[in-house]
């Protein structure tokens, strides 16, 4: 008569000191560690732009508004009438996004606090959709209010983490601005 084993097969997260998790599995009684990889980096880019500054890094004077009154405000304090509005929605191709309430664009050009103001109250609290989004879209909750600058030229410069190898990835790029997908496309990027 043949005897059947049974493989026993449980998990236990161990979450560490520094955060990280560890899962392991139980199979026939020996334990077996395994790393998770956690994402720790997804930022506004507010916050990247907040990064840069305090890293001695040039950047546009902005600020943060989460209330048209504060955009107004803000817009008056960098007193300038070049200004661009940017939802702070965490997905890509928001310039040629659209909001659900109609509003087209999630990155604004505006000339003045009060039209700051007014068009910031149009994408606070409304639901932006991208092609990163979907249909459903991303509620956008703050508003980047920023001085707009005239760059000779642009660049598009990302580091991500690829699953393939779990490890870091370096995208560069002399393409700058949106639809970097696009560029990739056209011009056969590796």
């Amino acid at each position: 008569m043949a005897t059947m084993l049974r493989s026993i097969n449980l998990t236990e997260n161990i979450v560490l000191k520094n955060g990280s998790k560890i899962l392991g599995t139980v199979t026939n009684g020996r334990w077996q560690p395994q790393q998770q990889q956690t994402r720790n980096l997804n930022v506004h880019e507010h916050v990247s732009y907040t990064l840069l500054k305090d890293a001695g890094i040039t950047v546009p004077k902005f600020g943060v508004a989460k209330t048209k009154e504060e955009a107004k405000k803000i817009a008056e304090q960098l007193n300038t009438k070049d200004l661009v509005l940017k939802a702070q929605v965490l997905a890509g191709g928001r310039g040629v996004g659209h909001f659900k309430n109609g509003l087209k664009g999630g990155v604004r050009m505006v000339y003045s606090p009060e039209e700051a103001g007014e068009i910031a109250g149009k994408m606070l609290g409304q639901y932006l959709v991208t092609k990163q989004t979907g249909e459903k879209g991303r509620i956008c909750n703050a508003v980047m209010v920023a001085e707009r600058k005239f760059p000779r030229k642009e660049f598009y410069f990302a580091v991500m983490m690829e699953r393939a190898f779990n490890g870091p990835v370096i995208i560069a790029s002399s393409q700058g601005g949106v639809n970097i997908e696009q560029v990739a496309k056209r011009t056969q990027m590796q």
